[in-house]
């Protein structure tokens, strides 16, 4: 999935180019590009005559670009890759092997990460690691993981790969949103085990411009999604302890709208703490301040 990585894309589609898994069925989407972007896709599909090409006139988003590759492909498991992250070689084969032996539970696979700036120089990995080289605590979820995606972020977007059977049960992402993947991992984990791979097959670009450095600033499309997203999960929780790990979650977001100004999300998002009947008593103080700046 590309919209202006022009900057990134050889080194993305190279990496794609580099896997040494068999039968890879590779579709380029460019979501309007304005940097160049779509020439240089044209000329890789060009070179790559079996790769699929599709340039999106007008900006759709990445939910509703990802669901029109989604509808004309055909493979078994999907990797929904952003083109200014990097594949190591054996990623697609690695991981299509771990999901096999999953079993058919396995909806959704995940694994570490390097994370890398955008001139490539590592920063760190995803998960911290003890002198073994071990992930330690928290550490990451295996099976079902329903309270734990929404307790907490433990998940490296790009390091997914989702079993067709998801997407079909779930009719792809949800497109009245701005983003997908916290929204997959909900209604995805209801259903479906997940399953952590304790290797490093992905290198994720930090960029300062990405979404999560806006997040919460006056502007930002992104609250009224999440807000929404908690407002599904909330409906599929099933006991009191499903409910506090949302809190917790509910928790977090709420401080982080105060803290940015967003008033009215932040009365909005006490809301929906209130409904989970897990209040503490500082959350109470945590309302008071979000009603007067709604």
């Amino acid at each position: 999935m590309c919209h202006n990585h022009a900057r990134f894309l050889a080194e993305a589609l190279d990496s794609v180019a580099a896997q040494t898994y068999p039968h890879l069925e590779v579709w380029l989407v460019d979501d309007a590009s304005t940097d160049g972007s779509q020439q240089l896709l044209q000329a890789y599909a060009a070179r790559y005559p079996h790769w699929h090409l599709l340039l999106l006139p007008a900006g759709v988003g990445n939910c509703r670009a990802f669901n029109q590759a989604l509808r004309r492909s055909r493979g078994e498991y999907l990797i929904d890759f952003a083109t200014d992250d990097v594949l190591l070689p054996e990623r697609v084969a690695r991981q299509v092997a771990f999901m096999q032996a999953q079993g058919p539970r396995c909806g959704i696979a995940y694994h570490d990460c390097e994370l890398i700036d955008e001139q490539g120089r590592h920063v760190r990995f995803h998960f911290r690691r003890d002198a073994a080289g071990r992930p330690v605590h928290p550490r990451p979820a295996s099976g079902p993981v329903f309270a734990e995606v929404l307790r907490r972020y433990f998940i490296s977007t790009p390091t997914m790969m989702v079993r067709r059977a998801v997407f079909e049960e779930l009719q792809g992402y949800d497109e009245t949103l701005a983003y997908e993947d916290f929204d997959l991992w909900v209604r995805a984990a209801r259903h479906w085990d997940f399953g952590f791979q304790d290797e490093v097959l992905t290198r994720k670009r930090l960029r300062p411009r990405s979404m999560s450095t806006k997040a919460y600033r006056p502007g930002d499309p992104y609250v009224a999604s999440t807000i929404r997203v908690c407002q599904k999960a909330l409906a599929l929780c099933r006991d009191a302890a499903e409910r506090a790990a949302l809190a917790v979650r509910l928790r977090w977001e709420l401080r982080q709208a105060l803290r940015f100004g967003g008033g009215p999300e932040a009365w909005q998002l006490y809301a929906l703490l209130r409904q989970t009947g897990q209040q503490q008593p500082l959350d109470y103080a945590l309302g008071l301040l979000a009603r007067v700046w709604k």
